[in-house]
């Protein structure tokens, strides 16, 4: 007889919560084999396939396309064992899945298939009502599963008032929380939560067995902005499985106002927008990349005290060295590489600008590797891919890593650790032909360079007016790690090596 294995949404690591479903690559009643990619999903980070750690036959997948789920949300159940297709596929299937998973996903190792979940009970020992179920089959042309092993539905259905779940209220009343830690996803929901003066203990989660979300802090902010607080005793939505899956649905009929576009586009005054005079525009949602970045600059914003100075480079010489260096054959040089250069070497003289600062600790944090983030727009929104160890990379290696990660960006292939862990950015906005800009600081980092684009400008050059290919050059730096004459240093040492190259040969 078939085991049926439920696999969630693992952690994809870098403190992601949520990911939302691009494309399914598997249908219900599909054999799968062990680490054989079932979902294309889109993090605020990358664009990640999973992989399912089971081998046997899916028997429902969780979540439509465009469905946003929280991690540890499930994702499909496989029957583990099932024949499928007149032969012994789900054999085969299970005597891989005995071999175990070789993607090591957080969550998801190298071992044994996890146990089910306990069965949840409610108080007095009665077991958990609602319907048995067997995920469906229909339409795949393969013999009928049998019914999995019982385990608590996701939510408990509307027409059954005594059902109850783990962290999902009973009867309409929420229930109440110990002393003991509440459950939160990430350290940095708590903090999230900390700063805004929520208690997470008034908060009913809407993640697998009660746990508490971004979501639901974000939730509780803009409900107390709005005057509209989730109903006491009441829990927040849950995901719905794939139409035609067969499997269980998940309810929150009984939930008059949970959603986040309920808040946004049913109440009044929401997102900003002042009561009795909410406009009837098309409404974006902050998620996705967009969402990342959104939140990530709110940050920056909020926790930053940053200060820009800025300053014209005649870039004539760079130019020319650039084309000397191109001619002589071998790979090309970028230009982007050749400012990545110059920012490394500037680092080195002012190592103040390559560090983080500690807020909990109250220090400064100085960092001995430079990992040069770029600034780079995709279909799929900004993003800052990361150069590891620029500082110890020459032009030519500069040049190839800058392509490698652009052609990924370009193509939605970015991988988090390709989008982590910088700690200086360098951003060319003059690819959208503007002069200048004062960039916001891609926390946690302390400064970023910014260039704008190079045009033939007049100019006073040895004594004479001239045209010249000018460049304007700005730096927006964090006070808390130094003051103005730190910043203006490393800012006319990046300008005088862009106005004379030769500058740079010396240092090194």
């Amino acid at each position: 007889m078939a085991q049926v294995l439920e696999f969630k949404l693992p952690d994809l690591g870098e403190g992601l919560t949520e990911a939302e479903i691009v494309r399914w690559l598997v249908e219900v009643g599909d054999v799968v084999a062990v680490d054989q990619l079932v979902v294309e999903v889109e993090t605020a980070k990358a664009m990640v396939e999973v992989p399912c750690p089971y081998g046997g036959v899916v028997t429902a997948r969780f979540g439509e396309e465009g469905t946003e789920m929280p991690v540890g949300a499930p994702l499909l159940t496989v029957a583990v064992g099932a024949p499928a297709g007149g032969e012994d596929a789900g054999t085969a299937a299970d005597e891989r899945s005995d071999e175990g998973s070789g993607n090591v996903l957080v969550g998801y190792g190298t071992g044994a298939p996890p146990a089910r979940r306990r069965r949840v009970r409610p108080a007095g020992g009665v077991p958990a009502a609602g319907p048995s179920r067997a995920p469906s089959t229909a339409g795949s042309g393969t013999s009928p599963v049998p019914p999995a092993p019982s385990r608590p539905e996701p939510v408990a259905a509307a027409s059954s008032a005594t059902a109850g779940v783990s962290g999902t209220p009973r009867n309409g009343v929420a229930p109440a929380r110990g002393d003991g830690p509440v459950p939160v996803i990430s350290p940095l929901v708590r903090r999230l939560a900390r700063e805004n003066g929520v208690d997470l203990r008034e908060l009913e989660g809407s993640g697998p067995e009660g746990l508490i979300l971004r979501a639901d802090v974000e939730y509780a902010l803009r409900a107390a902005a709005t005057g509209r607080l989730r109903p006491s005793g009441t829990a927040a939505p849950q995901y719905a499985p794939a139409a035609g899956s067969g499997a269980p649905a998940y309810d929150d009929r009984a939930e008059p106002m949970t959603s986040y576009a309920d808040i946004t586009s049913v109440v009044p005054g929401a997102a900003g927008v002042s009561r009795g005079s909410a406009p009837q525009g098309v409404r974006v949602p902050l998620k996705g990349v967009r969402g990342a970045v959104a939140d990530k600059l709110s940050r920056s914003r909020r926790e930053i005290p940053d200060a820009t100075c800025w300053v014209d480079a005649d870039a004539t010489e760079l130019m020319q060295a650039r084309r000397a260096m191109n001619a002589a054959g071998g790979p090309k040089i970028s230009l982007l590489a050749l400012l990545a250069r110059i920012c490394t070497a500037a680092l080195a003289r002012f190592p103040e600008l390559n560090s983080t600062v500690d807020l909990d600790a109250r220090e400064i944090v100085r960092l001995e590797q430079v990992h040069l983030g770029f600034a780079a727009q995709t279909e799929r929104g900004l993003v800052v891919p990361v150069v590891r160890d620029a500082h110890a990379r020459d032009a030519e290696s500069l040049s190839a890593e800058f392509g490698r990660l652009t052609e990924s960006a370009r193509t939605g292939t970015l991988t988090p650790a390709d989008l982590t862990g910088g700690t200086f950015t360098l951003n060319n906005y003059g690819v959208f032909g503007v002069d200048g800009s004062t960039p916001i600081i891609n926390h946690p980092e302390a400064a970023m360079l910014g260039v704008g684009r190079i045009i033939p400008k007049p100019w006073v050059h040895q004594g004479e007016l001239a045209v010249r290919q000018v460049v304007q050059l700005s730096l927006t730096f964090d006070h808390r790690v130094c003051d103005g004459g730190t910043a203006g240093g490393f800012l006319r040492y990046v300008a005088d090596c862009v106005e004379q190259p030769a500058v740079l040969l010396r240092t090194l």
